[in-house]
């Protein structure tokens, strides 16, 4: 590994910018970008049951809809196909807007504008939320104008490469990529998809004010040090030395370089004044930011941990920052989940792990912890450390995101049918094999334990050997996790009970129907299909195989979730955010948040009489 020296990175020469950072910003991009994310949103808010799109044509057989707004004034016209669990994949090329029957370019915000009485946006929000809309158009401009690897290079490329292609973002949000508080030169160096490598800044913080926890069986003096690298560490101590503090007074804390400069500076000056906060200077590490913004992967060294900051920008319906008593409690809930995983067979012989967050940190000797009402300024100062995946693997694995499974190159090429010629398997295989390891552990957990994790694509990384999963690492535990019914006295320490959510058992269900299936299945069902890869019906057989494959191997389970029930109820992800795109939900009683649109059929239900006969026709039925 590199040996890092002062003198070394004051060398470091920061990457040249663009001489103009908002060169993205072009007609035929924007152009483009508005296509693709007015095609998102017919679709998205028709499956939520928002929007009704009529046949163009006779009904029985049309792949051609309109879309009348305004009493008929604007109509969009559009070819799309339907799919299982009222999914929709507008042909992109076809869509059209007129307005009084004349030609009108496509343009998301007034597309907005002409639903929100539909969309029952309030009248003091709908402002925010076109903001939204606008920043996910630049992003999807500055993604199509960069350009990047094509789906069979992606296909065969290194984790954080993969990583930094993504485009999409949340598959189901239309306003996904908001990231109220980038400007535009801040958004080509910190933005996931600009690759581009940076330091993070510490600070020590006063030790009385700053609560430091570890996971089991480690040291905190260690750890860090092996963290930072000993230079590193030694040379931030060296300096509170020089500035005549006691280093055992303070603990080291990271901040991302935006929330140092616009918001620690500034909204903690006081602290910093004080010496309750102490500003040490970049570290030498350079950081690659994650598809969640406030995570980052470090890109010098590889098997040191990803460290998560709290990063105050508004994103997909939410202020991004870290809460300090979250953080608390966070190694403890992943040393408790870490053990139930690897104490299980089952999981173990799936290939399914977590990360574990070894390490929080969060400081509350500000003011906005002395006041009565809990605001956004109680999360502004804390961070995580959370193992890489990297050094947990056997020679012939390899890693990628399993968002990149919902991905579409510039082309159109998809990852998913090109990883599936990649192995040279038959699709009915490597989707039977990804649904072992992705879908199986989820139902296991529910199961066996009432355990549900958050299990979209950013939360998961795919173990590839030969193109095909083997397994899974789930991440984001300490924020996500729920146990979904009251535990045995003791099952759970008293300082975690935060995490016991208790729920009847339909409601438990939807961990895996709204989440997994809704989430994430629908998406790679109609890819797969479109791409002529899998067709659809053959990939919901193989899902009703690998839930039925379970329940028969484990009889003695006693658990009333019945996921191959008729229906489910349709829960709505977009409404949400339409409905308050500043806070979405209450984390803290997030069942109580959420907005349903009726009930949705079930695409494996009990009447599809999936199963072992179904199942056994896939292999010789199914294209490959």
């Amino acid at each position: 590994m590199t040996q890092h020296t002062d003198a070394a990175h004051a060398a470091h020469q920061p990457p040249t910018r663009p001489a103009n950072p908002a060169a993205h910003l072009t007609p035929a991009a924007m152009a483009a970008a508005q296509r693709h994310l007015v095609a998102k949103a017919i679709a998205e808010f028709t499956h939520e049951r928002l929007l009704a799109p009529e046949p163009a044509g006779p009904a029985a057989s049309t792949r051609s809809y309109r879309l009348a707004l305004d009493g008929g004034r604007v109509e969009y016209r559009f070819d799309a196909d339907r799919f299982a669990l009222e999914h929709w994949v507008l042909d992109e090329p076809s869509l059209e807007r007129l307005v009084d029957g004349t030609p009108t370019p496509l343009d998301a915000q007034a597309f907005v504008i002409e639903l929100q009485p539909l969309l029952g946006i309030p009248d003091a929000l709908l402002a925010t939320y076109l903001e939204e809309i606008a920043s996910t158009l630049a992003s999807s401009a500055f993604k199509l104008t960069q350009g990047g690897p094509t789906a069979a290079e992606l296909a065969r490329a290194d984790f954080q490469t993969i990583e930094s292609a993504m485009t999409e973002g949340h598959p189901g949000f239309v306003a996904n990529n908001g990231r109220i508080g980038f400007g535009v030169s801040e958004y080509s160096a910190y933005a996931p998809e600009a690759a581009e490598p940076f330091r993070l800044v510490w600070l020590a913080a006063r030790r009385e004010f700053t609560h430091f926890a570890l996971g089991e069986g480690l040291d905190r003096r260690s750890f860090l040090r092996e963290q930072l690298g000993r230079a590193q560490h030694d040379a931030f101590e060296a300096r509170l030395v020089a500035a005549g503090l006691d280093p055992a007074d303070y603990l080291l804390l990271p901040v991302h370089p935006w929330q140092w400069e616009h918001r620690i500076a500034i909204t903690f000056a006081p602290d910093l004044a004080k010496q309750n906060l102490v500003f040490l200077g970049e570290g030498y590490d350079r950081y690659l930011a994650q598809q969640s913004l406030r995570t980052m992967f470090n890109a010098d060294d590889w098997s040191r941990d990803y460290v998560k900051t709290a990063l105050s920008i508004q994103n997909m319906g939410f202020l991004r920052g870290l809460s300090p008593a979250y953080m608390r409690v966070t190694p403890a809930i992943n040393d408790w989940v870490a053990e139930l995983v690897d104490a299980d067979e089952t999981l173990g012989e799936a290939g399914f792990r977590v990360l574990r967050e070894h390490a929080s940190i969060g400081y509350t000797g500000d003011a906005y912890h002395r006041t009565r009402t809990v605001s956004p300024h109680r999360k502004m100062l804390a961070a995580l450390w959370r193992e890489s995946p990297v050094p947990l693997l056997a020679p012939n694995q390899r890693l990628s995101t399993m968002a990149a499974l919902l991905h579409r190159d510039a082309a159109g090429g998809s990852v998913a049918s090109a990883l599936v010629a990649a192995s040279a398997l038959p699709a009915v295989d490597w989707v039977r094999a990804y649904l072992r390891a992705y879908l199986r552990p989820l139902v296991h957990c529910l199961r066996a334990y009432d355990l549900a994790f958050m299990p979209h694509g950013e939360n998961l990384i795919l173990i590839l050997e030969d193109a095909v999963p083997v397994g899974v690492f789930m991440k984001d535990i300490g924020e996500e996790i729920a146990l979904l019914s009251a535990p045995q006295p003791g099952a759970v320490p008293e300082d975690m009970q935060r995490i016991i959510a208790e729920v009847d058992d339909t409601e438990k269900a939807l961990a895996i129907f709204t989440d997994v299936f809704d989430g994430v299945l629908r998406h790679l069902a109609g890819i797969l299909h479109r791409d002529g890869t899998l067709d659809e019906d053959t990939f919901w057989a193989l899902v009703a195989e690998c839930v039925d494959e379970h329940e028969v191997a484990h009889p003695h389970l006693e658990s009333g979730i019945d996921l191959r029930a008729e229906t489910f109820a349709h829960s709505c992800l977009n409404r949400l955010q339409l409905r308050n795109t500043l806070q979405m939900v209450d984390i803290a009683n997030q069942s109580e948040s959420l907005i349903y649109a009726g009930q949705m059929v079930n695409p494996i239900a009990r009447s599809r009489r999936f199963g072992a006969d179904a199942a056994a026709s896939v292999t010789t039925d199914a294209t490959v």
